[in-house]
């Protein structure tokens, strides 16, 4: 018997896409004046994660994007938080 089920494992798979997406939404919104610069982005919702490049950097669009992808990230977290704590309470561990 494994400790974490394929959810778990799901979850953790997804919170580390967002954070891969975070940190690339910001990339963007750093380089938004870089002449040249192409605009990326990370798609970790399909099966299997990967950037992409999308053209030019609209910093509304960007900053959306940012705020998007940061309240997601905070919902993956609290939800692997409350199942982690299932599990202790579940094995008498505070």
């Amino acid at each position: 018997m494994t400790l974490f089920d394929v959810t778990q494992l799901s979850l953790e798979t997804a919170i580390r896409g967002s954070a891969m997406r975070q940190t690339t939404l910001a990339s963007n919104i750093a380089n938004a004046n870089t002449p040249g610069y192409v605009r990326q982005d990370v798609d970790f919702h399909g099966a299997r994660g990967h950037r992409g490049l999308q053209g030019a950097v609209d910093i509304d669009v960007e900053n959306a994007n940012l705020a998007k992808n940061g309240l997601e990230y905070e919902a993956l977290v609290s939800v692997a938080a409350a199942r982690i704590a299932i599990l202790k309470t579940a094995m008498g561990v505070q």
